[in-house]
């Protein structure tokens, strides 16, 4: 293996791990929005008496919450990976110069 074939291996997995946190980031707006869904539909239980539904819907809300923190968690800890990666390659390319 070259030294241009593992600077290009870096630069797709750098890639792909930019990708991989883009994914998760929009992953987490979506569980935000469809938070929102549920309390809506909490909001509506709650104006209608109905306790079981709204115990639900706030159930349902929650665990959105949770798993939109948990994707930005994620998306995180895999910029982070990213950094390291995009630092690794500058100082390999710094190393051939």
């Amino acid at each position: 293996m070259g030294a241009g074939e593992s600077s290009m291996a870096l630069e797709k997995h750098l890639f792909d791990l930019k990708f991989a946190a883009k994914q998760l980031e929009k992953n987490a707006q979506r569980c935000e929005k469809e938070e929102k869904v549920e309390k809506d539909k909490l909001t509506a239980a709650i104006k209608k008496g109905n306790k079981e539904v709204a115990q639900v819907h706030a159930e349902n809300a929650i665990r959105k919450k949770n798993e939109a923190v948990n994707y930005i968690k994620m998306a995180a800890r895999i910029d982070a990976v990213a950094a390291r990666v995009q630092t690794a390659a500058t100082q390999k390319e710094l190393q051939r110069v």
